[in-house]
């Protein structure tokens, strides 16, 4: 009798649990694998298996997001900071995913000379990569505030010409800037100017220090610094500001729209920088470091499919510096002024093309234009009007066409002990105005490389590689090169390189002149083409347990070059000319330690010494080597709940030598040591939507260092290098909106 009654409340109860079961939703919750804490705002990207089609959605703030497909489909997981996630997914399934954070950004994906992309530590070459949450959390703002505090990078200025850049005790001339993988343009004294290099959409920036002229060709003997542009992957709709203001007269703006639908994608952004001009002294118009206005807008579109990707882009950017001249009579009534206008614009086209047995096309084209505009003007003071001075002197235009065409064709599987990549490289460059001898000059580059990558072992990579040039002004010889890494322990790998790099002088250094009030340079149509060898090794060692981690990377290097270019001072002491030196030879070691208490704590930092000699002729004994020596360190700490950040950048810069070149004998000039620091504290609000950042830079009010042996001729220097100017306060407010459905 009570047997009976109870059978059926059980099984009433276990039917209303079945009922209840089916009524509920399927929940994905994300998770951080070490503090088992949510992660919100997490991406989340749903692809059906047999429709293919993708939705999108973003994790609320306790980390969940509803898994709403119909069919069996592949998840990915990921957020800045995290590695992503990756699996598939049944429908109506509920599971909790822990996402692993990226303590040592070891595991970033980078494609800077790589045949596919590639994780950092995978990859042969050893790549630094400077992610987007470092660049946002050192508020920088050009190239040259993000690279100034790296180790063997020296960052350097000129009023007029702009921020110049050192590797490994090798000048600008031989680091390659590229954008996406595309050269930029417009070198002035041998150096791109940082300074027009906008971080405003920047989604990381991979630095590969040593040779890469088999890859990349000429301008690469140093190193290879790839600017990658953001991209809008995930989300529906995206839109973003920032605004920033220094108190030493900077005030910059700029903005981002970007939207998604179905296979098609489109973005525009642009923006408006502006500098009142500084100078350690008050001189009222002459000043070291001059006014600017910068505007800049770019734009892509990308079209996306199973196996193909087509992106268009293109940007412009135009800048004025304004050189004001001294007064030229006692009654400060009258002055000349230099407007110097910089324009850049750029068209590409990208395609990717994914075929059977994992093999991948690559297709490049782009076109890009370089024109500086020199105006001179008289001013009269007292009545404010101005007028451009007539005569030929004053002004002038210089323009430079560069036109460039890149294909690979490339099989990467890691499965597989042998791949390679072959591919080809035309490039031509077109310069006309009047400071250009003869008023139009050009050179083509024409080259063909393959590199097979072997791996005869697990632990073992070993990847040979050559290229094939035909330059139309010079012979070149065939360029080759050979790049190992072993990792003989779990936590230790060792790489090795060695590379013959050919760099042919560059339109400017053959033909250009520049003269003004402070600068007299020539070119030389005499000059000859630079040859190297270059040797480089990197040992890394990285553990990491539980909630911390450590890394060490030791590295070295060894350049030989052959016909070095210099800027060299000619016989009546003011006017500088490009010339041959006929031995370079730059060597040194670095070592980077890292140490991690996650999430809260970090610590960089670095040590390198670096030491340069050369001969002007082979016949010649070397000049002793000369040493350098730079320190950095770079600690932050993040506070969780409030959200805020405070970092510190702090870097020595040792006695710096430079080898010139006069009257055809070697002479040897130093920048004096300094120390730099910067500090930042940045702070998210409204779920990380808004950011905003503050801080000191320059706290040691470094500007102005003594120099001997300078070109102060040709630069205007006169026994002094331009560090930086005074000690600032800076602000920055950025806002961040994703819709993903």
């Amino acid at each position: 009798m009570i047997k009976g009654p109870f059978s059926l409340l059980i099984g009433l109860f276990s039917l209303l649990a079945v009922a209840s079961g089916y009524g509920q939703k399927a929940f994905i919750k994300v998770i951080d694998q070490k503090t088992n804490e949510p992660v919100p705002f997490a991406h989340v990207c749903f692809e059906g298996l047999k429709s293919g089609a993708p939705k999108y959605s973003l994790t609320s703030l306790n980390g969940t997001v509803p898994n709403a497909m119909e069919e069996v489909s592949r998840i990915a997981v990921s957020y800045m900071g995290y590695i992503t996630y990756n699996d598939t997914i049944n429908p109506g399934q509920s599971i909790e995913i822990q996402l692993r954070p990226k303590v040592l950004n070891m595991d970033e994906v980078v494609i800077t000379a790589q045949y596919t992309p590639e994780r950092a530590d995978k990859s042969i070459y050893k790549v630094a990569v400077i992610n987007a949450l470092q660049i946002e959390q050192k508020a920088a703002t050009n190239m040259a505030d993000l690279l100034k505090d790296q180790t063997t990078m020296r960052v350097t200025q000129d009023g007029v010409l702009g921020t110049s850049l050192r590797i490994q005790g090798m000048s600008g001339e031989n680091v390659k800037f590229l954008q996406d993988g595309v050269p930029l343009i417009g070198r002035m004294n041998g150096n791109f100017d940082l300074n027009q290099i906008n971080l405003y959409n920047v989604d990381h920036v991979e630095v590969i220090e040593g040779p890469m002229s088999v890859i990349y060709g000429s301008n690469a003997l140093a190193g290879v610094v790839n600017i990658i542009t953001k991209e809008n992957k995930s989300s529906l709709l995206s839109a973003s500001a920032n605004a920033y203001t220094e108190s030493v007269g900077v005030y910059n703006f700029d903005g981002a729209l970007s939207v998604n639908h179905k296979k098609h994608g489109l973005s525009i952004d642009g923006g408006r920088n502006f500098f009142g001009g500084y100078s350690p002294v008050d001189t009222s118009r002459v000043q070291t470091f001059k006014p600017r206005r910068q505007y800049f807008f770019d734009g892509y579109y990308t079209f996306t499919a199973n196996s193909l990707k087509i992106k268009v882009s293109g940007d412009y950017f135009n800048e004025l510096l304004i050189d004001q001249g001294p007064f030229v009579d006692r009654y400060e009534e009258t002055a000349f002024d230099n407007n110097f206008t910089t324009i850049r614009y750029s068209g590409r086209t990208d395609a990717s093309i994914k075929l059977q047995k994992s093999h991948f096309v690559n297709l490049l084209g782009s076109w890009s234009v370089y024109t500086r505009i020199r105006e001179t003007i008289f001013k009269d003071l007292t009545t404010l009007s101005e007028n451009i001075v007539p005569q030929a002197w004053a002004q002038d235009t210089t323009t430079i066409n560069n036109l460039i065409a890149r294909g690979t064709f490339a099989k990467s599987n890691p499965a597989h002990k042998f791949n390679y990549q072959a591919g080809f490289d035309i490039n031509a460059e077109y310069g006309s105005g009047k400071k250009i001898s003869g008023g139009n000059k050009e050179i083509g580059d024409y080259a063909a490389f393959l590199s097979i990558k072997w791996d005869p072992w697990k632990q073992l990579s070993i990847q040979p590689g050559f290229r094939l040039i035909y330059n139309t002004n010079y012979s070149a010889p065939l360029v080759y090169a050979l790049s190992a890494k072993w990792n003989f322990a779990e936590f230790f790998n060792l790489r090795f390189s060695y590379s013959r790099g050919f760099r042919a002088p560059s339109i400017k250094e053959l033909y250009l002149v520049f003269v003004d009030v402070n600068h007299q340079v020539y070119g030389n149509p005499d000059l000859k083409a630079e040859k190297s060898n270059n040797f480089n090794f990197n040992l890394n060692w990285t553990v990491e347990k539980h909630k911390a981690a450590w890394s060490m990377d030791l590295n070295g290097f060894y350049n030989f070059i052959e016909n070095v270019i210099l800027l060299a001072q000619t016989g009546n002491g003011l006017e500088y000319s490009y010339e041959n030196v006929s031995l370079y030879k730059s060597t040194g070691i670095q070592l980077g330690c890292s140490y991690s208490v996650y999430p809260s704590f970090k610590i960089q930092l670095g040590f390198a010494e670096t030491g340069i000699t050369g001969s002007p002729d082979a016949d010649s004994v070397y000049q002793p080597y000369k040493w350098s020596t730079e320190i950095t360190v770079s600690p932050s700490y993040r506070f969780i709940r409030p959200d805020i950040t405070l970092s510190l950048y702090y870097k020595y810069s040792g006695a710096s030598p430079q080898l010139q070149f006069e009257e055809q004998v070697l002479k040897w000039g130093w920048i004096d040591p300094y120390n730099t620091m910067d500090f930042t504290a940045s702070k998210g609000f409204w779920s990380g939507r808004f950011r905003l950042s503050a801080g000191v830079k320059n706290i040691f009010n470094t500007t102005i260092v003594p120099s001997t042996g300078g070109n102060g001729g040709a630069h205007g220097g006169g026994g002094s290098a331009n560090i930086g100017w005074g000690r600032t306060l800076f602000l920055k407010l950025s806002y961040q909106f994703n819709k993903y459905k």
